[in-house]
């Protein structure tokens, strides 16, 4: 029997509401990412089936109120607008339910099909905070269902009035606001235009109610929109300005501030009939552990503690198994290389040799450092749907106002150690333009998880397990300080002006859930996949083909050895003739032709200057693990450079300049090409200049060193 008709349904809630976790227990896995039409939002698409239905879930942005003043908040509304979907389920947190409920009501105004979830319900319970859900329900008419989406408590019922909410749409109660508010909305409901509502939501109507409230309150995007359907939009505006005056003379307050006002007392006025506190309000354990966490002394010192525990463990647990894959692909590579046998015709065949040199010796590199990137996305969920990493915003707060950033700005740049493509989609949150640019700009010198590859090549070479954990702490630890130095630089000439104030909602410490975590770290972890399986793939054949191709001529290769011979042909090629030609300007920094080749890439997808450094050493067909469990790359980098070079170069890569995507988004969210250039060559300056200075008196200092020895 074939499915009925597709429920379509809208998950709305404030931040910090558990909005996504109830998208996770009600779709697992079967979800996919997209973009909300003409923006670069991204939304977050699921199915499940329950009852002989299919049910489709949107995860709308978390926003707290659809009077649009982010770009969050004008997705939602118009979702919810254009899309009519057949349910809106606002997620609510029932440990703070009065201010939760703003948003509530500003759906109930737009007389959306309405299902209200109260989530987190054990943690309301455990602070003394008895809702009675069924009377609420009366009192909002809606459905109200409480819910605990962590322990997948209450989700079959929230299935099954979905379905019902769709076969009987819900009709939320009217909102009044006094006899003077409702006065003024009735005289402009009665010269509203007819019919414009049918381009915003073309599925049933939008409340006349609605849209004289929207005028009232002052939303400029709705207002716009309605003076721009009537013919002469004069009288409309004459009777908003009278309205708004006369609510200003009679009540005192802005009509905007009035309709607020208006909306929590109907909430207050809900929860005294529906809510019951048992105990009296208390510090309880999330307030004795903020006492800690954020103390403006020990908040700090802690948060350094938890990155450098974070780094730990990305190695302790992580190198192994870095090893059994990058084990796996020499095998892998002396399997495919055996298909042609030592000194056969065929040894040197080019598909060979693109096969074990360039997809596998490329590829596998990169593949390789995958358990340490996973291990590092899982701490980071871990600490964020913990509850921690909010509490660190709010500590860094402090410090980053005295340099220019936002506090806001550091919840970016803590995702920019993931990617700095989303964490550059991350400040729209971010209230003013000057607060937005300056954060985009230098969210590249926060160590993204594609630079991460390229430390971990280098660092072993250098030092011992014990020290390798401490000096990528100390790497990550230089971006973020090159960054809010460059932002004070920034704050201080081109986006000279006052910073905007910072409130952060902090919600309450929770156990982070397995199947939560898991799907955090695989949904951040599959772009690095789908990269390797793809762009770098591409780079790999591209940069095998240009360092494998002109071939010297035999007669240039007079009793070398085959190790020899390979790092002659290399040179030969169009890479490394390229590099030979660029060496010279980066010699100062300390830096050769192989360096150089690999580099050139490496500005489309940082990682990519892993796969590269083992082809310009062709290591496509090296199959014997060395003795120290030190990859044979690894091996190669100690071998021909210094310390100081490998210090060098893992600056530079922390400096220079972002790839490609993040310099399109940047051009994109800033809406001009002068800021991604300024990015873009600014930062190249930036790791050129820091990176020939730490050269040159690394340099004299060893020449010191030697004198006097």
């Amino acid at each position: 029997m074939p499915d009925e008709k597709l429920i379509r349904v809208a998950l709305a809630g404030n931040p910090n509401a558990g909005k996504t976790t109830v998208f996770n227990a009600l779709t697992g896995a079967r979800q996919h990412v997209a973009n909300y039409p003409g923006v670069t939002v991204e939304k977050r698409l699921g199915r499940r089936r329950h009852a002989g239905r299919l049910i489709e879930f949107v995860d709308l942005p978390g926003i707290y109120g659809l009077t649009a003043y982010t770009q969050e908040e004008v997705v939602a509304r118009d979702y919810c607008l254009r899309e009519a979907p057949d349910v809106v389920v606002d997620v609510v947190d029932a440990s703070n339910l009065e201010r939760n409920l703003y948003l509530t009501v500003q759906f109930m105004e737009l007389q959306a099909p309405l299902l209200v979830v109260l989530n987190m319900s054990d943690v309301a319970r455990d602070r003394g905070i008895s809702i009675d859900a069924p009377r609420l329900s009366r009192l909002l008419g809606v459905p109200v269902l409480p819910l605990v989406a962590t322990k997948g408590q209450g989700i079959p019922e929230l299935l099954d009035a979905v379905i019902a909410a769709a076969a009987h749409r819900p009709q939320p109660v009217e909102v009044h606001y006094g006899a003077e508010i409702d006065d003024q909305l009735v005289a402009l409901e009665s010269l509203l235009p007819d019919g414009w509502h049918g381009r915003l939501r073309p599925c049933s109507e939008v409340p006349p109610r609605w849209q004289a409230l929207k005028l009232l309150e002052g939303d400029a995007l709705i207002t716009a929109q309605i003076f721009a359907a009537l013919p002469d939009p004069t009288p409309l505006r004459a009777a908003l300005a009278r309205a708004q005056s006369r609510l200003k003379s009679l009540l005192g307050d802005s009509s905007e501030i009035l309709i607020a006002d208006r909306r929590y007392g109907f909430i207050s006025g809900a929860c005294r009939e529906a809510v019951r506190t048992t105990v009296e309000l208390r510090h309880d354990l999330s307030d004795r552990i903020d006492g800690v966490v954020t103390h403006q002394l020990l908040g700090p010192l802690i948060f350094l503690a938890a990155m450098f525990a974070v780094f730990s463990f990305v190695f302790a647990i992580g190198n192994p198994l870095k090893d059994l894959i990058a084990a796996g692909c020499d095998h892998l590579a002396a399997t495919v290389a055996a298909l042609w046998p030592a000194g056969s015709a065929g040894a040197d065949n080019p598909f060979r040799s693109l096969l074990v040199d360039g997809i596998i010796g490329g590829v596998g590199a990169v593949v390789s450092f995958l358990p340490n990137i996973m291990l590092l996305f899982l701490a980071l969920a871990f600490l964020e749907d913990s509850g921690y990493l909010a509490r660190a915003a709010f500590i860094m707060d402090r410090v980053m106002h005295r340099l220019g950033l936002h506090g806001k700005s550091f919840v970016p740049m803590l995702m920019g150690f993931g990617c700095s493509v989303p964490a550059i989609l991350a400040t729209r949150t971010l209230d003013t333009r000057r607060d937005r640019l300056t954060t985009m700009l230098v969210l590249p010198l926060m160590s993204c998880s594609a630079r991460l590859p390229i430390y971990l090549m280098i660092l072993p070479a250098f030092f011992p397990l014990r020290w390798q954990a401490p000096m990528l702490w100390l790497v990550y630890l230089t971006g973020i300080l090159a960054a809010v130095v460059l932002a004070r630089l920034l704050r201080r000439t081109i986006l000279r002006g006052e910073t905007a104030e910072f409130v952060l909602e902090m919600p309450p410490y929770r156990m982070p859930t397995l199947r939560s975590v898991t799907l955090h770290t695989w949904e951040r972890s599959k772009s690095y996949v789908r990269k390797a399986g793809t762009v770098i793939l591409l780079i790999s054949i591209l940069m095998w083909f240009l360092t494998s191709y002109p071939k010297p001529a035999p007669d240039d290769l007079p009793g070398l050895t085959p190790a020899e011979s390979k790092s002659v042909a290399v040179a030969h090629s169009y890479a490394g003739q390229l590099g030979q030609a660029l060496a010279p300007a980066v010699r100062p920094l300390g830096f050769d032709w192989r360096i150089t080749t690999a580099l050139i890439p490496a500005i489309t997808a940082k990682e990519v200057f892993v796969s590269q450094m083992g082809i310009v050493f062709n290591l496509g067909e090296v199959s014997t693990r060395a003795p120290d469990s030190i990859s044979p790359l690894t091996q190669q980098i100690r071998a021909h450079y210094t310390p100081l070079t490998g210090l060098c170069l893992i600056l530079f890569c922390l400096l220079s300049s972002p790839c490609l995507a993040t310099i399109a988004v940047t051009w994109r969210e800033s809406g001009h090409i002068f800021w991604p250039a300024l990015q873009l060559f600014g930062l190249a300056l930036l790791a050129y200049a820091a990176t020939f200075a730490v050269h040159q008196i690394g340099s004299l200092l060893h020449l010191g060193t030697q004198l006097v020895g």
